[in-house]
């Protein structure tokens, strides 16, 4: 197993935190879409901090979808994760070249710009929960901060980070989430503030060889932290043929009609993984005499 996510309490359930490793799932993101390194960042934290959100979620089937539109040359990125630490995800504009930020760190605040963040939970209700807020920084661990301040009452610090390797593979990828539970003591919260204060980032810690559960030891270790969960988290995508056939009987005779006259085979791709499915002819001939 080498991408997964932590779950561990501190200071006698008065935090609750996660963290998690997402080299490979970031990579695999970065390899079905061609993202240029700044989009490979913006795409990767927003994975990594939906996969650990995702796990947050207490049914089977739940689906939590982070959205984001915005103004900067990205337009947007959509990521949803489910309970079980599988993700997938995508960026509106995959190939975007920014000079680095004022820190020498890809900028992702500015392949942002201005824009909305919206958490969309589906939890099998008649509707499904949606919190937006506006984008803060366009860093997303800071806008994802937010988030669960404003939409979910939450006090949380998160940290995301993904370091891009000179050949543009991903060389480290992750983060944490590490949230306040409405007992903590002010002392606590007031300790915990200095420390977040104090620590390295995230690519700098997993650069060291940190693992989730020492990120999570370095923060929290003082506060007495046990680890109470470890489960794998992978970039999935659970397209199919059918799936996306279905998408295209959606379109009008008319439309259908169109196609088919052009005499060629069409390929049809999965917004989120990329991959490529063809439809022929007489299965496109199939679909429009199946409208009624």
């Amino acid at each position: 197993m080498n991408d997964y996510i932590v779950r561990a309490t501190a200071a006698d359930s008065q935090i609750r935190a996660f963290a998690i490793t997402s080299k490979e799932m970031v990579e695999e993101a970065r390899r079905d879409h061609g993202t240029s390194p700044v989009i490979t960042a913006a795409l990767g934290r927003l994975l990594s901090g939906a996969a650990m959100m995702g796990s947050m979620m207490k049914g089977e089937k739940d689906l939590l979808t982070v959205q984001i539109q915005c103004s900067g040359p990205v337009k947007g990125l959509t990521v949803t994760a489910n309970t079980k630490g599988e993700v997938k995800g995508f960026a509106m504009v995959p190939n975007v070249e920014l000079p680095l930020n004022d820190k020498g760190k890809l900028d992702v605040g500015g392949a942002l710009g201005l824009g909305v963040m919206s958490v969309i939970k589906d939890m099998g209700l008649k509707e499904p929960y949606v919190g937006q807020i506006a984008l803060q920084t366009g860093e997303i661990a800071e806008d994802l901060t937010y988030y669960f301040a404003t939409s979910e009452q939450v006090p949380s610090a998160v940290g995301l980070g993904v370091l891009v390797d000179t050949d543009l593979s991903v060389r480290q990828a992750g983060g944490f989430i590490i949230q306040l539970m409405p007992f903590t003591s002010d002392e606590v919260v007031e300790r915990l503030e200095k420390k977040i204060t104090e620590i390295a980032s995230v690519t700098e810690m997993m650069e060291q060889g940190m693992t989730p559960e020492m990120i999570l030891e370095e923060i929290l270790g003082e506060f007495g932290v046990e680890i109470t969960d470890k489960f794998p988290t992978a970039f999935v995508c659970d397209c199919s043929k059918e799936r996306v056939s279905r998408a295209i009987a959606t379109l009008s005779k008319k439309d259908l009609n169109d196609i088919i006259g052009d005499g060629e085979s069409i390929e049809v791709k999965c917004q989120f993984c990329n991959k490529a499915y063809e439809f022929t002819i007489d299965e496109l001939k199939e679909m429009r005499d199946g409208k009624h």
